[in-house]
């Protein structure tokens, strides 16, 4: 019998993030990702939807620069300083009050803000039976969300765990923005079946979809040029 392979802890990007001063390997995943779609531009508002350990709120806080603001929400305290432009919030994303994670980047001169874009590396505790299951509940949970915290033509990036339901999960994805495009970072390890959702262009007036039936439409497929 093969055997299975073999999970490298220390890698290229453990070591990496070690040598770089980042809190995890995960942050060279938003890296890619966002050279790979341009998701984060400066001076946007984002939310790190669990943001713990903190990595994707690392890189979030250098690509929004001086002017933006990120928002980061987990069940587990972090307790790292990223300075001023980055606000931690401690509490259960699936129950959590949209107005709660809008506070923080909304002034008297823009009480109505939304944030331009919204990330998740959430994963549920793996345990074999039902995981992908589970990582799409997660990201349904996120695009519950979006309509209370996104902006019109903001962008999305979700991780989940590819299975029966990532399909499904695209085509409800599509119907909150225009293009959506499944990604896999070169950071990720190969044995890992994480994908990430990446969505551009938040559609007006697009609530949460219902599911929908299989063949994901040609509307939604998408180059890098729907990013830019």
């Amino acid at each position: 019998a093969s055997k299975a392979p073999k999970r490298v802890l220390h890698d290229h990007f453990f070591k990496l993030a070690k040598e770089e001063g980042y809190l995890a390997r995960s942050a060279y995943k938003l890296k890619q990702i966002n050279e790979a779609w341009n998701l984060i531009k400066p001076g946007n508002r984002v939310l790190d939807l669990g943001c713990a350990p903190g990595a994707w709120v690392q890189v979030a806080g250098e690509l929004v620069g001086k002017r933006g603001r990120v928002v980061g929400v987990d069940l587990k305290p972090v307790k790292t300083n990223f300075g001023p432009r980055v606000h931690l919030l401690e509490g259960d994303v699936r129950k959590i009050d949209p107005n709660a994670l809008l506070e923080p980047i909304r002034t008297e001169q823009r009480p109505d803000r939304l944030f331009d874009v919204v990330l998740s590396d959430m994963a549920p505790n793996t345990g074999g039976v039902g995981d992908a299951e589970r990582s799409a509940q997660l990201c349904r949970t996120v695009l519950e969300l979006v309509p209370h915290v996104l902006r019109d033509g903001g962008h999305l990036a979700m991780k989940v765990l590819e299975g029966g339901e990532y399909p499904a999960l695209l085509r409800e994805t599509g119907g909150l923005f225009r293009k959506v495009k499944g990604f896999k970072p070169k950071a990720s390890r190969d044995v890992s079946r994480e994908m990430y959702v990446v969505a551009a262009g938040r559609q007006p007036h697009a609530d949460m979809p219902r599911r929908t039936d299989p063949a994901l439409p040609p509307h939604l497929r998408f180059s890098e040029s729907d990013f830019r």
